[in-house]
């Protein structure tokens, strides 16, 4: 037992003990929770007591504790710190993970015993939130095959362990491609490049122990240098290179794994008796259908597209201007987006981000949590997986409710982008299980001494991973399965997507907004071309996004599953994708829809939940105060604390009265002008 995964955490808030686990220690603490598990399920099983809540789904909800917790902690360390080793462990357990929750969903004992809790469920004395959970397992035990007869129940079993395979090497690849590449520049290739963006070149050579200046495929580097070079032919070659991800040829190459992938799944919905893997994964979400979802995105990609057009136009003349006769291609648009942003708003983005630093922006979105659900931050100090993480303990009144784990600079041992996840769930079930919330990011790590300076977009990112870590931390449930973000796919961006707009409440900048140099708050006119350029580039945003959410649903609603490049460019041309913009996530590179499924047919669940996030602000907007303390207690008690203790659309009735149309997304987005 020197194993510290399968010991007690004697730390402080039971956090775990990063500085004594190695990664030899994972594979003998999986192999032996998993056993553990099993036997937990095959005693639930072998019960001769009739099944009931106690004796059935309540112990189902402590089988696999030991084995979540592994889990937990393993893949965090997975996507935020990886290494080899690391790789070749997660290649092995993918699969077996996958087995193992296949097995247990379509065991036929635990299948009868699920069924006839549910049965039961009406009349009994069930809690509100005990029928939801027992709805939950009935529902997920149905979805994984638990009717299917013994040979189809295989063959589903065989497509799961496979899909997890896949799953993992999709993201492995699309790591080793994002970390491999890197571009040495010259000092003539500085250009028009703003100081801040020229220190983290400067900064990424040396972390690489090279001298000069060096680009990296990290997003806070590639985009401001897209939107400042004025080489046209070095913007070419580090969006090609970005752009290009997971689709060079070689082992690192995705197109394969995205198409065996999309078949598996069609199969694995047709096994379960649905027409495709949309109609099966829109079943249970707030969407119900892809019909429902398409509309909403046809409804919103009209609009987004039209203005998207009129400013490919103003783009193309700002070229013509500076002698390209060429037509505007990808390379170019943010460059002369940006350019058109000075000129009309008299902003660019080396003015505004001296006033974004990364501790104030951390601060601002504690602060505004303060105001808004009486929670208190204090930095703690705790062994943390990667010197660059950081831990603050969250308590209301005294008393303590979570941790929260910030880690905000990029690493070549980091998948790229944004995320939330935990080292440890809520729960009141076997006592008070405190939450550990994680927010990763991937900005720019500063020179020694030196401020962490963050774009508008990074600091909205930061507000909206906190926003997910908010609905971690505030979570007050009693069982596992609906505890935090376990909701549906298109309610979980809402408590994030929402936590954004305190970042552009006036009194949020005025207060947190300071200049890393003169100390000074961004000046007020600064400010109101700063808010009333929010939605200057819309167009590209809404047109890159939706252009990836109607793939994404193209692709599942096949029945029959060809080669997804060539379905991926017939549905571009079917929506009539303009040239110069293309989807935000390519197939290739799409790790939303293909490092796993958390996101197939699901990636409109931003788009949904923003239907809901520009109604809600809307409540506070109607009360004349960001912070109304009546308002925010009826959004920390419907939505943010209630997880999936109750179906998502009566939470925001609860709190709305109504479900909003998709009138407010079209005025946010400012389509409506």
């Amino acid at each position: 037992m020197n194993n510290p995964l399968l010991q007690e955490w004697n730390t402080p808030f039971s956090y775990p003990p990063f500085s004594k686990i190695k990664d030899s220690h994972f594979l003998q603490a999986f192999e032996q929770t998993l056993s553990e598990a099993n036997l937990n399920y095959d005693r639930i099983c072998e019960n001769l007591e009739p099944p009931s809540f106690k004796n059935t789904i309540a112990e189902m909800e402590r089988a696999d504790k030991k084995l979540n917790r592994v889990a937990s902690v393993f893949f965090n360390l997975a996507s935020s710190d990886s290494n080899p080793t690391r790789q070749e462990i997660q290649t092995e357990l993918s699969p077996k993970l996958a087995d193992f929750s296949s097995k247990i969903l379509t065991n036929e004992k635990l299948w009868s015993r699920v069924r006839s809790v549910f049965e039961s469920r009406k009349g009994s004395n069930l809690s509100l939130e005990q029928v939801e959970v027992v709805k939950l397992y009935h529902r997920m035990f149905k979805r994984a095959g638990a009717e299917l007869g013994p040979k189809d129940k295989s063959k589903l079993n065989k497509i799961s362990s496979r899909l997890a395979t896949l799953g993992t090497k999709f993201s492995q690849n699309l790591l080793e491609d994002e970390s491999s590449w890197s571009l040495p520049l010259e000092k003539e290739d500085l250009t028009c490049l703003p100081d801040f963006l020229v220190s983290s070149l400067t900064q990424a050579a040396t972390d690489r122990d090279l001298k000069g200046y060096l680009l990296t495929l990290s997003r806070s580097s590639v985009t401001p240098f897209l939107q400042f070079s004025s080489n046209r032919d070095l913007r070419e070659t580090v969006y090609e290179a970005w752009a290009s991800r997971g689709a060079n040829g070689g082992k690192t190459d995705n197109r394969a794994i995205a198409e065996e992938t999309l078949k598996l799944r069609s199969e694995k919905a047709q096994l379960l008796g649905y027409k495709s893997f949309a109609d099966f994964k829109l079943e249970n979400q707030m969407a119900k259908s892809p019909e429902r979802v398409r509309e909403l995105l046809m409804a919103v990609w009209e609009p987004g597209r039209t203005r998207a057009e009129k400013d490919a136009q103003e783009l193309q003349a700002l070229m013509v201007e500076d002698g390209f006769n060429e037509r505007l291609k990808p390379w170019d648009w943010q460059f002369y987006a940006e350019k058109r942003r000075v000129i009309k708003y008299s902003l660019n983005e080396a003015e505004i981000k001296p006033y974004f630093q990364l501790e104030n922006i951390i601060e601002a979105a504690f602060h505004c949590a303060s105001r808004l659900f009486n929670l208190n931050f204090q930095s703690v100090k705790l062994e943390t997986y990667h010197p660059d993480a950081r831990t603050w303990e969250v308590s209301r009144n005294g008393v303590h409710l979570a941790l929260f784990v910030g880690d905000y600079f990029a690493r070549s041992s980091k998948r790229s982008g944004a995320w939330c996840s935990s080292l440890r769930g809520q729960s009141k079930f076997d006592g008070n299980e405190h939450p550990i919330a994680v927010n990763v990011c991937n900005f720019t790590k500063p020179k020694h001494g030196k401020p962490c300076l963050l774009s508008f977009d990074d600091a909205s990112t930061l507000f909206h991973e906190f926003g997910h870590a908010l609905h971690v931390m505030l979570s007050n449930v009693t069982y596992p399965s609906v505890s935090c973000t376990s909701v549906a796919r298109d309610f979980v961006e809402l408590p994030s997507q929402l936590f954004e707009h305190w970042l552009e409440v006036p009194e949020i900048l005025n207060k947190f907004a300071i200049h890393s140099e003169t100390q000074e708050p961004m000046p007020t006119p600064l400010m109101n071309r700063l808010l009333s350029a929010r939605n200057s580039d819309q167009g590209f945003g809404t047109v890159e996004y939706i252009a990836s959410a109607l793939v994404d649903l193209s692709f599942h609603e096949q029945t029959t599953v060809g080669n997804p490049i060539d379905k991926q460019a017939e549905v571009l041309k079917e929506i009539k994708m303009p040239e110069a913009i293309r989807m935000r996530h390519a197939t290739p590179q799409f790790s939303h829809v293909f490092s796993g499924d958390g996101y197939a047919s699901g990636y409109y669940s931003y788009m949904w939940s923003e239907v809901m996030d520009a109604d809600a602000f809307r409540a506070f907007e109607e009360a004349d105060d960001p912070f109304d303390p009546k308002t925010a207690d009826l959004l920390h008690d419907c939505i943010y604390s209630t997880g999936g203790s109750c179906p998502p659309e009566e939470l925001y009735i609860k709190f709305r009265g109504s479900l909003p149309g998709v009138e407010a997304i079209i005025k946010q987005r400012g389509f409506g002008d």
